[in-house]
Formats: structure tokens, sequence, C-alpha cells
């Protein structure tokens, strides 16, 4: 896929409201980049930093990986 591709596609399944997002301390940034690039395809997650007061949030376009992130950065995720 081409850069743009890649855009487009992550905007229509972000638009869709189904991108089983996670939420995580923001220290573990870098870290969690690194696991989402190496488990998933890059048009499969997003990462928007600063989502809240020392928080970013992934979005995942599957909620196994959605999931698989959660378990791997348990001790991480921030719940409600």
């Amino acid at each position: 896929m081409t850069p743009l591709e890649i855009s487009e596609y992550k905007q229509r399944w972000m638009s869709s409201g189904y991108n089983h997002p996670v939420r995580i301390h923001s220290d573990l940034r870098t870290k969690a980049k690194d696991w989402c690039k190496v488990q998933l395809f890059q048009h499969q997650w997003k990462h928007m930093q600063f989502t809240n007061v020392y928080e970013d949030t992934f979005y995942f376009e599957h909620l196994l990986d959605s999931t698989s992130f959660a378990h791997y950065f348990t001790d991480w995720v921030i719940n409600d």
C-alpha cells in the first residue's frame, strides 16, 4: 500500500466507530509503538499522543489486536 492508501484506509475504519481504543500511560509510548510495528501492519493501528494527562491512545482495526495489545501492556493500560 502507498502512504496515501494507508491514510485513506485508516480514515475509513477510524470513522466507522469500530476502532477499538486502548489507553496506556505515555511513558510506554515508544515500547507500545515498537510492539505495533512488529506485530501489525501499518494500516491496522493508529497512535494518538497525549489524549489525556500522561495518556496516549492506540486504536486498532480489529478487536483481537486490541486485546493482544492490552494484554501485553496489562500493567500500563488505563481503565475508567
